[in-house]
C-alpha cells in the first residue's frame, strides 16, 4: 500500500484575499504608519552652547539606565549630538549624573 502525492495539483483556489498577485508584480504595500522627523531641540531653542550644569536638560538625554540616547531616539542633530555628550561626561565626572543607575551618593542618599 502506496500512497503517492501527486506531482503537482495545479493552481491555488482563490483565498479570502482574492487571487495572489504575481511573484514581483505590483506595487509594494504602503507602510502603516510614517515615521515623523524629529527636530533638534537644541536647534529649535537657537542654544549656542550646552551647559553640564544643566542638570535638568541633560537627564532627558539620558536613559533610565544611565546611558546616553542615541541620536535617532532623540532626535538631535549630530553637532548638538557631539556637544550633549561632551557635557554628560563633564557632568558625570563632577558627581552631577550618576555613572550607574544604583550609584550612592555621599550623603547616603541615592542620585535622583
Amino acid at each position: 500500500m502506496t500512497t503517492e502525492r501527486p506531482a503537482s495539483p495545479g493552481p491555488r483556489p482563490a483565498g479570502p484575499g482574492g487571487p495572489r498577485p504575481a511573484a514581483g508584480g505590483g506595487r509594494p504595500p504602503l507602510p502603516r504608519f510614517y515615521a515623523r522627523r524629529k527636530i533638534c531641540t537644541f536647534c529649535v531653542d537657537k542654544v549656542k552652547h550646552i551647559d553640564y550644569k544643566d542638570v535638568g536638560r541633560l537627564r532627558r538625554f539620558i536613559s533610565d539606565r544611565s546611558k546616553m540616547e542615541a541620536r535617532r531616539k532623540t532626535g538631535v542633530c549630530s553637532k548638538h549630538q557631539r556637544a550633549l555628550s561632551r557635557a554628560i561626561k563633564r557632568a558625570r565626572i563632577l558627581a552631577l549624573i550618576p555613572f550607574s543607575p544604583d550609584h550612592r551618593m555621599p550623603g547616603g542618599g541615592y542620585a535622583a
